[in-house]
């Protein structure tokens, strides 16, 4: 079901939110659905990197998070995984400081 154990975390989340009562299933189909229809054609491959935009659609959508601070920790998280040597395991700052708006 899972190739990697990040598409397994991201599965959790949806998981967890929709039993935390942040958004029901049919909610949630309708998120994945327009994410899916608005990505060019693939062959699944890509499936879960749809449903982490959906995560982060809907959780903007519900002020569930901070949209800002979202885009800021991918940044951080990707500049720390360009820097980190090859093998190491990738380390994030504690604090994300926000670009002002």
């Amino acid at each position: 079901m899972f190739e990697e154990p990040w598409q397994a975390q991201a599965f959790a989340l949806a998981v967890q939110l929709n039993a935390k009562g942040a958004f029901t299933w049919a909610e949630w189909a309708e998120t994945l659905g327009r994410e899916l229809a608005a990505a060019p054609l693939d062959d699944g491959a890509h499936y879960y990197h749809h449903w982490v935009s959906a995560l982060e659609r809907i959780s903007a959508e519900r002020n569930l998070a901070d949209f800002s601070a979202l885009k800021a920790r991918k940044a951080a998280w990707v500049d720390a995984y360009r820097r980190t040597p090859h093998g190491q395991p990738v380390e994030l700052p504690s604090q994300i400081t926000l670009a002002p708006r």
